[in-house]
């Protein structure tokens, strides 16, 4: 059957008050990384009411919606989780209460990122009004942990629920442009021994602290020389904590270690980016222990899912099936051509397509720059149009590349 444009996108705009709602009614529900359980069961609540076929939460806490039961499977990801307040001084508006104007909301997640979830949610009522369903299955996911350790989600989802789709639509906010990939990461921590003694007498002993001074001097030469990407831009470093062991604040410190935020362009890998900090000179000087965080925090649920903390860089070509479909869908609906680009920060497509080489592409609504920023807001033109854009891809992707 072929697509009728201008009722989609009518049909995503008649809903944008239920969307608006919806959102409202997630945002009250503070949901921080293992603390997500209220606003899933908010989000089945309306799977439930619009018509998915099958409403599911996994033992990790993720839910997952479908619609249709053709061959093809195509999955919309957003997680549903957030970050924390801050300074509440600096807020306008309670986080969770928020505010609603003509054109914007308000509240903690507004961007970052349930405003893709409400339009993936309306994408599929679209789906079901229009009768827009065909040989695929789309499977809908409202993620969790995701600020805490981004892509543990989808490893379980993938490893456990034992869910493979052909490509994955991430809807972190885009300014509704299209993205292509991003930097990975890992989170590094260095230690160095010292050996404490009184205060007094420091020469009696050897400072942890001192011999991390060197260490940071060199860590800070070391971001300037990092790799460089065309597309995804550079590697960087920045030291994010710094920690000590000491008897007392009259005692020579006999520890000291920091954490270390490694963002990790195109061709980096782990094994690389611990190498370049243990040859250091300093790090080599002083034997400090260079290692990997792992992550080890209980779900909602209870579930523990322990992994390393390296979160793989990834990017799609422009030419792959699944770019060129929302290439499709956005031109189809809007008679623009869209900008295709990528993102700053971190998505769950570090599992999807970083460890899994399931192809990731991004449309979302709201802008990267509101991500974990006070008076975090949203705009409710930008979810109709994510609705709809939502509703058309699956069949577009069918229709382009499986026709039978």
């Amino acid at each position: 059957m072929g697509i009728k444009y201008e009722e989609v996108l009518n049909l995503a705009e008649k809903y944008k008050p239920h969307m608006s709602k919806f959102l409202r009614d997630m945002l009250a529900l503070p949901s921080e990384s293992c603390n997500e359980e209220k606003v899933i069961l908010r989000i089945k609540e309306e799977m439930e009411k619009v018509g998915f076929d099958k409403v599911e939460i996994d033992p990790m806490g993720n839910i997952l919606g479908t619609i249709g039961k053709g061959k093809h499977v195509i999955a919309m990801d957003a997680h549903i989780d957030t970050v924390g307040v801050g300074d509440p001084s600096l807020w306008e508006y309670d986080p969770y209460e928020g505010y609603e104007g003509e054109e914007i909301i308000i509240g903690r997640g507004a961007s970052d990122q349930e405003g893709g979830m409400v339009s993936m949610v309306y994408a599929g009522k679209i789906i079901k009004d229009l009768g827009l369903e065909d040989d695929y299955t789309l499977v809908v996911t409202g993620t969790v942990q995701e600020e805490d350790c981004d892509g543990l989600c989808w490893q379980y989802i993938i490893n456990e629920d034992k869910v493979k789709p052909e490509f994955v639509v991430l809807t972190e906010p885009t300014s509704c442009n299209i993205y292509r990939g991003h930097r990975g990461r890992m989170e590094i921590k260095v230690t160095t021994k010292g050996l404490s003694c009184h205060g007094s007498a420091p020469e009696r002993g050897d400072n942890a602290i001192y011999k991390m001074a060197t260490i940071l001097n060199e860590l800070k030469a070391l971001h300037e020389n990092l790799k460089d990407d065309e597309f995804l831009g550079k590697g960087s470093l920045t030291v994010s904590e710094i920690f000590f062991s000491s008897p007392s604040r009259c005692a020579v410190a006999d520890g000291c270690t920091i954490s270390i935020d490694r963002r990790l362009t195109a061709g980096e890998t782990w094994e690389g980016a611990l190498a370049e900090i243990r040859n250091l000179p300093a790090v080599q000087e002083s034997s400090a222990q260079v290692s990997m965080y792992n992550y080890e925090r209980a779900a909602y649920t209870g579930l523990i899912y322990p992994t390393e903390c390296y979160f793989p860089a990834w990017v799609v070509e422009e030419k792959h099936p699944a770019c060129q479909t929302l290439v499709k869908a956005y031109k189809k609906l809007f008679n623009n051509d869209p900008l295709v680009d990528k993102w700053t920060f971190s998505t769950n497509g570090v599992s999807i397509m970083g460890r899994y080489g399931i192809p990731c592409i991004g449309f979302g609504p709201g802008h990267e720059d509101q991500a974990h920023a006070p008076n975090e807001k949203t705009w409710k033109d930008e979810l109709v149009k994510a609705a709809a854009m939502y509703a058309v891809i699956p069949l577009i992707y069918v229709k382009t590349y499986h026709l039978s």
